[in-house]
């Protein structure tokens, strides 16, 4: 004889009024909201606009995007228990689109921070921000794909970008992409227009590493060699005469004068193929290799190929001040 499975029963909180996934999220929601801030700038006075962020540290270092915070004169932080505060900022990189600002208060809420590397396609994701000004605006999806690259302002690629369909609008850029324990795993970003749920966050490791150096020494770091080129295939027979692995490098089509490359003896129509003991498979991996301290003014080998030969060069890059390659 069958038995007759009894209904499934609603699943709550004590008082029943809500099922087991809102309460995953309204908990999430409650431990990372205090660390959430407005951000409203000023340039000239007047108001240019607004952003996220969130409290990074107990003394007041805050996380957000180089595009709120970029140009401004003044720099205005709201606490979602109603207080507001000056801020300074501490440094901006708009390469890979994080800012660090800073306030001075009592009290402050830090988030806690998730390890972005653990993360998995299809996790939870919940996004917290300040959209159309709108003070901590909670959306809810999942993450959709990760190390997907994406352009920031300037031109550069950044990696290592978090794909997720929780809702992002205008004015969640800088807030925090949460998991379900409320630990912040990216920075909201960007968004494709012409799509529905299709967004994008900066991986939280990847965050923390560049606040560090914006806190540390206000800016970031990148080397610069001297070339214009465009990406290439190797050909297989140049593959196979040096044993290479990578198929593509970058061809050189110009040498500034007295660059680095120059005075490295670099030509045009050489492959640059490494820099040091990274293998460069193109313009965007170039300057991959070329961010960070280590890579300015220290010496270190290019490897070219040149007709059928492979040519090392020691090159001593320069910072690049606004320059790109």
């Amino acid at each position: 004889m069958s038995s007759i499975t009894a209904p499934a029963t609603y699943v709550g909180d004590d008082d029943g009024s809500l099922d087991g996934y809102s309460r995953v999220v309204t908990a999430a929601v409650d431990r990372a909201s205090p660390a959430v801030v407005g951000i409203e700038v000023r340039v000239d006075g007047r108001r240019a606009g607004s952003g996220s962020g969130f409290i990074a540290t107990p003394d007041g270092f805050i996380f957000t995007n180089s595009h709120v915070v970029h140009g401004a004169r003044e720099i205005e932080v709201a606490l979602l228990d109603g207080r507001r505060y000056r801020a300074l900022l501490v440094g901006d990189d708009p390469d890979s689109d994080l800012a660090v600002i800073r306030i001075s208060g009592n009290d402050l809420t830090p988030i806690a921070f998730g390890d972005s590397a653990a993360i998995r396609p299809g996790q939870l994701a919940i996004a917290l921000g300040n959209p159309f000004g709108l003070q901590t605006t909670v959306t809810a999806g999942i993450v959709s794909a990760l190390g997907r690259t994406l352009r920031s302002q300037s031109g550069r690629l950044m990696d290592n970008i978090i794909q997720t369909d929780a809702a992002l609008n205008p004015g969640n850029s800088g807030g925090p992409l949460v998991d379900s324990a409320g630990r912040v795993i990216g920075v909201n970003t960007a968004i494709v227009a012409a799509g529905q749920g299709i967004c994008f966050a900066i991986a939280a490791n990847t965050a923390k590493h560049i606040a560090s150096l914006l806190i540390r020494d206000g800016k970031i770091a990148r080397g610069y060699v001297g070339i214009a080129g465009s990406d290439v295939e190797i050909p297989r027979f140049l593959q196979r005469l040096h044993g290479l692995v990578q198929r593509r490098g970058i061809l050189v089509q110009s040498v500034e004068a007295a660059s680095p490359a120059a005075r490295a003896g670099i030509e045009p129509g050489d492959i640059v193929i490494a820099l040091g003991a990274e293998p460069v498979e193109g313009v965007d991996g170039l300057h991959r290799v070329l961010t960070g301290h280590e890579r300015v003014d220290a010496p270190t080998s290019l490897t070219v190929l040149r007709r059928n030969e492979r040519i090392q060069r020691t090159i001593i890059p320069s910072e690049a001040l606004g320059r790109v390659n």
